[in-house]
């Protein structure tokens, strides 16, 4: 049939090689192969010397390849991004008043559980989707909670010069969609945080631990509010358990899933580091925001320019026939255009979350390809005019 013809949408030519564009799981890098994980140490125990010296290589090369501090510690915890926040929510936090930003779904789940911590003076920095907290009401003597990118609303944190350099609290960072993809300020966080399946393409289920000295001190002085569960404790009898840090995990890992992050740090160090990563990163971006500026139906669902995210992408239509429909109508048409790409092998996965905004959401870390992105986009301008095609039919009778 000829779709141009008939008055049909005409399909783009060209497909990306890889149409996983997932903000989590996120794809894997290039050229990766199940061989590159023949190496691992299936069937043995991880506290075997061998098996142990390869959780601590990979904390090790993690440390290195992300530029933590030399003095800061950092550890594998069970549950991904989300244990290893949660472990220093409940084992830092009580002794002073708590400031948290909320502006997407993740710092909302976090505000909960401070709420149910029953965490006293807690000042909730609250923003709708698409915009940032006002952060000049981050108090410099409170503890600081907050994620450095919205992963469910593309708005991520531009700097943190905000934040005093002498500040008294602790800040804690849930940075599992920035780590590894955007230079950080580490001289001002106290706790950093993420996952192996964002950034690096890793797989999911450990979450990745980082204290500075700061927060070391504070573990080891100031005792938790409640009692911890085994899979929380960071201490042994009020010191560093530091054991964790160095290989000796609270419980089993995958040791399938460690040999698959060797894979991925070894080719993050292959392409040039993190500097690399940084530039890919930055290059799916510029990719993207150029096709948005030349696009009148479609926008950044981050209102500000420089807090707009470079991995979790978040789109929003702006065409005015779409925003006047209801938010479940919109819903909808999202959907059955994501739907309708994923049906075309042209886009797997870029629908918003659940919580979010109706509207588009595009993974841009470093494993994705930057000529994936300029093929996608053709297939986001057949998506949405397939569909106000499909509304003028429907309109016709």
């Amino acid at each position: 049939m000829n779709e141009e013809a008939v008055g049909l949408p005409v399909r783009p030519l060209v497909k990306p090689v890889d149409a996983r564009f997932s903000s989590g799981p996120c794809k894997k890098y290039p050229g990766w192969d199940l061989s590159h994980l023949n190496t691992a140490f299936l069937g043995r125990s991880h506290r075997a010397r061998l098996p142990r010296q390869r959780l601590k290589d990979a904390i090790d090369h993690s440390h290195r390849l992300l530029g933590l501090p030399a003095d800061w510690k950092l550890g594998i915890v069970p549950g991904s991004d989300t244990g290893a926040f949660e472990i220093a929510l409940w084992s830092l936090l009580g002794s002073r008043p708590v400031d948290a930003l909320v502006w997407e779904s993740f710092s909302a789940d976090w505000a909960r559980d401070l709420q149910a911590l029953g965490i006293e003076n807690l000042n909730l920095i609250e923003a709708d989707y698409g915009e940032l907290p006002d952060l000049a009401r981050v108090e410099a003597d409170h503890d600081l909670v907050t994620v450095y990118n919205g992963t469910t609303s593309g708005v991520c944190l531009s700097s943190l010069d905000w934040l005093d350099a002498d500040r008294e609290g602790l800040v804690l960072c849930d940075a599992t969609s920035a780590a590894f993809a955007m230079p950080m300020d580490f001289a001002r966080l106290d706790v950093v945080t993420w996952s192996w399946q964002k950034v690096l393409g890793g797989e999911g289920a450990h979450g990745m631990l980082a204290l500075s000295p700061r927060a070391v001190e504070r573990l080891e002085t100031v005792k938790p509010r409640f009692p911890l569960p085994k899979l929380f404790r960071l201490t042994k009898n009020g010191k560093l358990a530091g054991d964790i840090f160095t290989g000796a995990t609270i419980n089993t890992p995958s040791l399938l899933a460690v040999e698959d992050l060797h894979a991925a740090l070894d080719w993050a160090d292959g392409i040039g580091g993190r500097e690399a990563l940084w530039r890919r990163t930055r290059a799916n971006f510029e990719c993207l925001d150029a096709w948005v500026g030349a696009t009148p139906w479609v926008d950044w669902l981050a209102r500000e320019p420089a807090t707009r995210s470079p991995t979790s992408m978040c789109l929003r239509v702006v065409d005015p026939g779409f925003t006047a429909m209801s938010n479940d109508a919109q819903q909808q048409a999202i959907d059955a255009m994501v739907a309708r790409l994923e049906q075309e092998g042209a886009a797997l996965d870029i629908g918003n979350y659940r919580a979010a905004p109706p509207g588009f959401r595009i993974w841009g870390g470093a494993t994705v390809e930057t000529s994936d992105l300029e093929a996608l986009t053709p297939w986001l301008d057949w998506a949405f005019a397939e569909y106000r095609h499909s509304l003028q039919e429907k309109r016709n009778g």
